[in-house]
């Protein structure tokens, strides 16, 4: 099904000599990266990366180990302060913002290593994500004013709401840290979607999964796409994933850009091929 789905979506240009989603070509994009770059000690890390994101796209970024896709990812949600380049989210320059203004301007992101409060109930994780989201103030708060007790209500129904995507609901009084790890996986994609983002970064979300479960994450990633109208840009090594639902693909080697395209283009580029497939086109079909 998820193939079926990602096969009849059509590509277009736009301006910016990308492509996006022919259902997003009247909408602004919601990633806008022109000339990103960043050194370390002289060292280019990524250098003149370009990438135009479409409003409800779900957006690949591939390559071998140490080409820079982490790296890029912690540019677009400023983690890095890039050397040279503009990142625009929305249409706004994220120029000087922190992480958690570049969260509140709606950039959400999980992680290769995942970090969940082990400790803490699924709920409360995912409680933290809504935490830009509570409009009592402190007094409220300290005093427990019938405010105060109103969006307690509302944060426990909205948390239940989320951990239904993935059908974790049942598990929201568990310790996060007794999840299996497939779990844990869903949990961190759950607490990044609490924040209400318009773009989703999802770094490795298939890492230790097994087929079954990759299988699931796929659907869900559409479900999630489809029911919150956001994009959905991830870094990801299971090819199947990658071809079977990102509709753009941009190829990283070396903190550069050497291909950008559909699944079908970027399995028959031959410097695709070559850099990262290792001439086993198979392997990706």
């Amino acid at each position: 099904m998820t193939q079926q789905r990602r096969s009849t979506t059509k590509m277009v240009p736009v301006p910016s000599h990308s492509i996006v989603p022919e259902r997003d070509v009247d909408k602004m994009p919601v990633l806008e990266a022109r000339h990103l770059g960043i050194d370390f000690g002289g060292l280019k890390a990524v250098e003149d990366f370009n990438l135009t994101i479409g409003k409800t796209e779900i957006a690949g970024l591939i390559g071998p180990n140490g080409a820079g896709k982490t790296t890029v990812f912690n540019l677009l949600t400023k983690v890095y302060q890039p050397t040279s380049g503009t990142v625009l989210v929305n249409g706004k320059d994220t120029a000087g913002m922190n992480t958690v203004q570049a969260n509140k301007l709606g950039v959400a992101r999980t992680f290769q290593n995942i970090r969940l409060f082990g400790n803490m109930s699924v709920e409360d994780n995912v409680r933290i994500g809504l935490h830009n989201q509570v409009p009592y103030g402190m007094f409220s708060g300290i005093f427990r004013l019938p405010r105060y007790w109103k969006q307690e209500k509302q944060q426990h129904r909205r948390a239940l709401e989320l951990l239904s995507i993935f059908d974790m609901q049942d598990m929201a009084s568990a310790k996060a840290g007794s999840l299996p790890y497939g779990a844990q996986r869903r949990l961190e994609i759950v607490r990044a979607l609490a924040t209400n983002p318009s773009l989703l970064l999802l770094d490795e979300p298939a890492a230790g999964m097994n087929p079954h479960e990759t299988e699931e994450l796929m659907d869900s990633i559409i479900k999630i796409r489809d029911q919150f109208q956001i994009a959905v840009m991830l870094i990801e090594h299971d090819m199947r994933l990658v071809m079977g639902i990102c509709e753009g693909i941009c190829v990283l080697n070396y903190g550069r850009i050497i291909a950008k395209g559909t699944a079908e283009e970027i399995q028959n580029d031959p410097t695709v091929i070559e850099a990262y497939l290792g001439r086993r086109k198979e392997d990706v079909q």
